[in-house]
């Protein structure tokens, strides 16, 4: 069969509708918004070319995560993997000393705009998977792997496939899948993958916390930040090696390094990895805001957790947001 031009309305109409599940899962496994999407572009120009060679004997949407996946293991043999700083070292015991320099070639883990991962108009329940399924200590974790433990992991423990699916998607014996997720499995033994005490992004509780974490930076109130952090809440930037885990650390350096002066910062809430989040903009010598950094938020009913901040601005462009405010 080759691809007429049905063919081709033929292959859209079937694959489309798994296009953001299969960035999602590329993103899990990659840690990159932007390699996630090569990856599936790749992906659908390969399905698209063996199309006429599919005879169904498994479902479209177990095909083209077989293609997706193993595309995304060949790309990840020529790619190092994307940590953030709580990945590469222990946390830092004193929030004034300068900040560790960042180790060069580190290609940092990036954060992903919710509309690219997730179909907020779907089914509720798939909804609350789908953001568990890209939480940013998640996403972190899998980067602990390799690749082919990662991929284990993911189709097993996240998408739910039996172990025999899974090891038809890789190309190898049921025997070697189940080894690649028991070598997985211990590794992550230690790794809190998911919280569970995290309050879903719509919960009105959580978005008081938001609510106030933005005040707190617009109106440069210490106290009120300070009274938001839990007692184990952990800070983390990309472009340092320097993290801090509990409050007794946190509290400190964000008082001589972050709060800043009244008008200093302007933030806007953001969804982002299926939790809160915020659009950091700094003040510059011209008066206007420029863009500092996207901010992911793990955040309880009545607490934050974990504030992790992704200091590149070339990220705004991505989440669609502007270059200046």
């Amino acid at each position: 069969m080759t691809m007429t031009e049905g063919g081709a309305g033929e292959f859209e109409a079937a694959t489309a509708p798994y296009r953001r599940e299969l960035i999602a899962h590329c993103y899990r496994m990659t840690g990159s918004v932007q390699e996630a999407e090569d990856v599936v572009q790749d992906a659908y120009l390969r399905a698209w070319r063996a199309f006429g060679r599919f005879e169904q004997r498994s479902s479209v949407r177990a095909w083209l995560y077989r293609i997706t996946t193993n595309t995304c293991l060949t790309a990840l043999q020529r790619r190092a993997r994307r940590p953030l700083p709580s990945g590469l070292g222990p946390p830092s015991r004193d929030p004034l000393a300068p900040a560790r320099p960042e180790r060069s070639g580190v290609r940092w883990l990036e954060p992903v705009p919710d509309r690219l991962v997730i179909d907020e108009l779907g089914d509720p329940a798939e909804v609350v998977a789908a953001r568990a399924s890209v939480r940013l200590a998640l996403v972190a974790a899998m980067q602990l792997l390799s690749p082919r433990q990662r991929a284990a992991f993911l189709l097993c423990e996240v998408l739910a496939l039996t172990p025999a699916a899974a090891a038809e998607v890789l190309g190898v014996s049921v025997a070697a899948l189940k080894s690649l997720l028991q070598r997985a499995r211990a590794r992550l033994a230690t790794v809190p993958l998911r919280d569970e005490d995290l309050a879903e992004p719509a919960d009105p509780a959580a978005r008081q916390v938001l609510d106030r974490y933005l005040a707190a930076f617009a109106n440069s109130d210490m106290a009120a930040l300070e009274a938001l952090l839990a007692d184990d809440a952990t800070l983390e930037m990309t472009g340092t090696t320097t993290w801090f885990s509990g409050r007794a650390t946190c509290v400190p350096y964000l008082r001589a390094f972050a709060i800043g002066s009244p008008g200093m910062w302007k933030m806007a809430g953001l969804p982002v990895n299926g939790q809160l989040g915020a659009a950091s903009y700094c003040r510059g010598e011209d008066g206007r805001y420029h863009p500092f950094a996207i901010v992911v938020l793990a955040t309880t009913a009545t607490h934050l957790k974990r504030i992790t901040l992704f200091a590149d601005p070339a990220l705004f462009t991505r989440f669609g947001l502007p270059a200046a405010r």
